[in-house]
């Protein structure tokens, strides 16, 4: 996608040939930075702090991290350092665990002195292969986003009727290498000359869609509001949300969609008012382990002051962080949530749409099947 006219990754090799650049996701909406990483340490930090985000962003981050671990390092004992350090940063998004095991299998099938070429050519792969992805999830929503504009009735203006999406949190390009998940049909639909609107959730504590959903947006030319997270049920009511399309960090073989807190709550309110909605996932997103989501689902609890503080730029330009809880007041911070596959629409994948449910998805990935089978 594109800043100013200039293209970029999220994620890239830096020109050094020994470490990776990435956009420094803290900084933004107010700042558009870049930071480079250097080490398995800094790649973790990336992580962790969420200077990188987004569960496809995250595997190919740890798949990096790992190869600047074998560039200092390639034993099993670094290597196993690498895996720990980097699993251990964040416990929701099931990317992160894909990336490693991937880097790991392949890695540890070759020779010490062949690891390191090998983990970046792997880390590149993943990058470009998640690009690849987004893209074809892209095509594939695009038709729902066809379909529900032939639902609407004529417009009297050009163009046709406007078409509602309401997204939560962020899965566009920031949270993957590029394009995004529940985004990219956006911007594809966007780009054909459909006349979209985006309801775009705020989604606190940390504001990913008013900070990023919407900064987005707005460098690609997208017609984008921003509305605190729970005025979406109010749109649903008056008939100003036509589908609802979300990421996810984490869906279970079942269909059990995991995303940012507050997701649950919009497709409750999507089903209570007939809103379709449909949840954008790349294949490594899905953990074939797990069968019940809200049981099994670790929840990342992060620090408590994402709560009880916000940044924000003032008047004058400055950035300031400040508080806005009552003093004393205790505050705990969920960051995700799971809602049903049986609230869920249809899952977007790169290989097509589907039901939220096993069959549905032992359909688009019938190797599964063989695969338990063999267990």
């Amino acid at each position: 996608m594109k800043v100013d006219g200039t293209s970029y990754r999220t994620i890239w090799l830096a020109k050094d040939g020994r470490s990776v650049e990435i956009i420094d996701q803290t900084r933004l909406p107010h700042e558009f930075a870049t930071l480079r990483l250097a080490s398995l340490g800094e790649a973790a930090h990336a992580i962790k702090s969420m200077q990188v985000r987004g569960a496809p962003l995250i595997g190919a981050t740890a798949a990096y991290g790992v190869a600047l671990a074998m560039r200092d390092g390639t034993s099993d004992a670094a290597l196993g350092q690498a895996y720990d350090t980097l699993l251990a940063t964040r416990p929701t998004a099931i990317n992160l665990r894909w990336a490693l095991d991937d880097m790991r299998q392949r890695l540890k099938a070759l020779p010490p002195g062949e690891r390191s070429a090998a983990a970046w050519r792997r880390a590149a792969e993943i990058a470009d292969e998640d690009v690849a992805i987004n893209r074809a999830i892209g095509e594939n929503g695009l038709g729902l986003i066809r379909d529900a504009a032939a639902r609407k009735p004529p417009s009297s203006g050009k163009g046709g009727a406007t078409i509602n999406i309401l997204t939560h949190c962020n899965a566009g390009w920031l949270a993957t290498v590029d394009w995004g998940t529940a985004l990219a049909p956006i911007y594809m639909a966007h780009d054909a000359g459909l006349p979209i609107h985006v309801w775009v959730d705020e989604t606190r504590p940390r504001n990913q869609g008013a900070s990023l959903t919407a900064w987005e947006l707005g460098r690609h030319g997208v017609p984008h509001t921003v509305i605190v997270d729970n005025a979406g049920g109010h749109l649903m009511q008056h008939g100003q949300v036509d589908l609802c399309i979300v990421g996810t960090d984490r869906t279970t073989a079942t269909g059990d969609v995991c995303n940012k807190i507050g997701t649950y709550l919009k497709a409750l309110a999507a089903r209570d008012n007939g809103v379709p909605f449909y949840v954008a996932l790349p294949g490594p997103t899905l953990d074939w382990t797990i069968e019940d989501g809200v049981r099994d689902i670790p929840i990342e609890e992060r620090d408590p002051a994402e709560i009880t503080r916000m940044t924000g730029r003032t008047a004058d330009g400055k950035i300031l962080s400040v508080d806005i809880t009552a003093p004393g007041s205790k505050a705990v911070n969920y960051g995700f949530d799971v809602t049903p596959a049986r609230l869920v629409t249809a899952l977007v994948t790169e290989r097509g749409v589907a039901p939220a449910s096993r069959e549905g998805l032992l359909r688009l990935y019938p190797e599964r099947k063989a695969a338990a089978a063999g267990e």
